[in-house]
């Protein structure tokens, strides 16, 4: 499946897919370290979910904009722009894709833990899973690096988590303000826009970076680094793919044709 990346115009790529029991198929140096630009968010939303478990914050305790939640800022509708501070909507009333909501988010984490959230992303996350590569470098919302190999250990944990219940997962994964407009970068605007709690959903977002043939309740995130994640729960498999070549006209096409020969090389 995954020899098709061998034609990509990248100097290097990793990938992986991964079942909620191993690796079924790698591709590349699965330990070179890769800048993962949004992937990141994936890594801050599950560590925001292991907060939850723990007790530190709540889903719907202030946060963020007068009348936001942690639940705004981790589903993109807590009225903040991409950077920056200033307000541009209403809680609620857009799905305005906001970097700046997870580092606001990471703040009240570090400070209802008293843990630097670099720090607690490393005691949540990466530690008990074994991810000894990845590490967060600055915002929680683009500034981590890791691995194929260390995503694909976060895969299988998004595919049969550990450590966080099925049942927070479940609803981090679902539909979280319906009917909300929005934009996924580079993709344009899509009405509607569905995300979960720090989770992108594909729903029936045209055109996507995921393949048409993924479920509709695909989730996962890209990063402008030239990286993607996925969990298509339809397959129960997830794939990750990192490159050293920043997002771009290039990836579009090859994106999504890729992720539709892996789910129909999968669905046989």
């Amino acid at each position: 499946m995954l020899k098709e990346l061998e034609n990509w115009p990248v100097d290097n790529v990793s990938a992986a897919i991964v079942s909620d029991t191993d690796v079924a198929e790698e591709f590349g140096d699965g330990q070179r370290v890769f800048p993962l630009a949004s992937v990141t968010k994936l890594l801050t939303a599950h560590a925001a979910l292991v907060a939850v478990e723990e007790g530190a914050i709540e889903l719907d305790q202030p946060a963020g904009p007068p009348g936001a939640t942690v639940r705004h800022l981790l589903a993109h509708a807590s009225g903040l722009p991409f950077e920056g501070l200033d307000v541009a909507a209403g809680v609620g009333e857009q799905r305005i894709y906001s970097s700046a909501g997870f580092e606001v988010l990471a703040d009240l984490i570090a400070a209802e833990t008293d843990i630097g959230f670099d720090e607690y992303l490393t005691q949540a996350i990466c530690e008990p899973l074994g991810m000894i590569a990845t590490s967060l470098q600055g915002s929680a919302g683009h500034s981590a690096q890791s691995t194929a190999a260390d995503l694909s250990v976060f895969a299988r944990e998004l595919l049969s988590p550990k450590l966080v219940s099925r049942e927070l997962l479940s609803e981090a994964t679902s539909l979280q303000f319906p009917g909300l407009d929005g934009f996924v970068p580079g993709y344009g605007k899509h009405r509607p826009c569905d995300w979960g709690l720090g989770y992108e959903l594909r729903a029936h977002k045209s055109p996507h970076w995921t393949g048409s043939q993924n479920s509709p309740q695909t989730f996962g995130h890209f990063g402008q680094s030239g990286t993607f994640l996925w969990v298509d729960p339809a397959l129960n498999v997830a794939c990750v793919v990192l490159t050293d070549r920043a997002f771009g006209a290039w990836a579009k096409p090859l994106w999504s044709d890729f992720n539709n020969a892996v789910v129909e090389a999968l669905s046989h």
